[in-house]
């Protein structure tokens, strides 16, 4: 073993003790303290119990005192409780020996705390610090690692290498940094990494730019064409007027919905999204989405289910976001005068939002690639869409630490569930 590694474990061992006389101390106090309190509850009960066995009750008027019998020497050989209760003619009056019973008890509780310290010695101080040397150990790697570093001879002559090999290399996607020297390998190995991180967001980058580029030469093209037709006959033709403006009201606002999703995506990925979480009822959330789905669409049949009163600490406009998402693409895919259920609840302590329907269903092929961006099933394509509003869902979701879990089966349905 290097003398970096024995330092730094003479350090962690340093450490350790420090905080194990620490916790030693504070649970001796504790330990002292409690069987101290517990004596004196023990005894005080004790002696109510001779009180009300010689008296038949308690009575608060009442003077109570201890006194001792002594020998001509002045030993100790009993100490009495008496007992006088006042306002009454004659007064009662008791005298019990206490002695022998209060040696008893002291003995009961001196074993009690040696038993309890012994415990604490034995079992309670290893298994703390055992806990201590769990959390110190990442630490003590990071000690050992900078001390490892502080020793590396990196002379000019690897800064050289290093730079060298940066400037050559190849703009290739699969060209990699090889540097070729032992010393530089763990350099070299979070070059790489960050290589290979930097090319798959240069990846999605220019294929997110794509699939919007796409997406939105859609309904520009739809436009322009009907604007042509505007200018060439729609002067004049009053059905071709009312045709071509209905239509190109119809792409501005898909195009309007576009932009906005994409906007949202893109205030998320760079960070301007805040989430503003309190304390929510869930069931209040989904109800609220379920009355609203009521009312706007009359083609389907809605259901509410809710099991217990789940809540958790949420963005609660966030979250219904989330769980509109999952509801309008159920109504898409799902015929009309067909069921979709929406429920929420409680399953092995995590709170849960469901949204259930009886549509066209997906591959698992597709499953795998739902909450991708612009990615839409070949079944998917003849309905109305963006293939964006999963993404945002999926996005809202992973901000509260929650995830999906997915069931579903071709010409059957559908159940998406939110578990935070």
């Amino acid at each position: 073993m290097s003398s970096g590694e024995n330092n730094s474990s003479g350090r962690m061992n340093s450490i350790t003790r420090r905080l194990q006389a620490a916790y030693a101390r504070q649970t001796a106090g504790r330990i002292l303290l409690s069987t101290a309190l517990l004596f004196v509850m023990s005894c005080a009960g004790w002696l109510l119990l001779q009180e009300y066995r010689v008296f038949g009750q308690i009575r608060w008027n009442t003077d109570r005192s201890f006194f001792t019998e002594r020998t001509l020497g002045g030993k100790v050989t009993e100490i009495f409780y008496r007992i006088v209760y006042q306002g009454v003619t004659p007064e009662e009056t008791a005298e019990i020996a206490v002695g022998k019973a209060f040696t008893i008890i002291c003995v009961i509780f001196a074993a009690l705390l040696i038993l309890r310290l012994i415990w604490m010695l034995l079992i309670s101080v290893p298994r703390y610090s055992t806990r201590v040397r769990k959390i110190l150990e990442p630490l003590n790697e990071l000690a050992l690692k900078a001390d490892e570093l502080s020793r590396l001879e990196f002379g000019e002559d690897k800064y050289h290498l290093l730079e060298d090999a940066i400037a050559n290399l190849d703009a290739d996607e699969s060209s990699r940094l090889s540097l070729g020297d032992s010393d530089l390998l763990g350099i070299e190995a979070a070059i790489n990494n960050l290589l290979t991180r930097i090319r798959e967001a240069n990846r999605q980058q220019a294929r997110f730019v794509n699939d919007a580029s796409h997406e939105l030469r859609t309904p520009l093209a739809v436009i322009g064409g009907y604007a042509d037709m505007l200018e060439r006959w729609g002067k004049n033709d009053e059905k071709i007027l009312n045709e071509s403006i209905s239509a190109i009201q119809t792409e501005t606002a898909r195009m309007n919905h576009l932009v906005e999703q994409l906007l949202f995506l893109a205030r998320g990925d760079s960070g301007r999204t805040r989430l503003t979480k309190e304390d929510t009822k869930l069931a209040d959330l989904m109800r609220e989405a379920y009355e609203e789905s009521v009312m706007i669409d009359e083609k389907h049949v809605y259901r509410f289910r809710e099991d217990g009163e789940p809540s958790a600490y949420v963005d609660a406009g966030l979250l219904k976001q989330a769980v509109r998402i999952l509801i309008d693409n159920a109504a898409k895919y799902t015929k009309e005068g067909d069921e979709i259920i929406l429920s929420c609840g409680t399953e092995d302590g995590h709170p849960y939002l469901q949204v259930q329907d009886c549509g066209i269903g997906m591959a698992e092929s597709d499953a795998r690639h739902m909450f991708e961006r612009f990615y839409r099933a070949d079944k998917a394509r003849s309905f109305e869409g963006t293939g964006l509003g999963l993404s945002i869902a999926k996005w809202i979701v992973d901000k509260h630490q929650g995830h999906f879990e997915v069931l579903s089966r071709q010409d059957i349905g559908t159940r998406i569930r939110i578990v935070l």
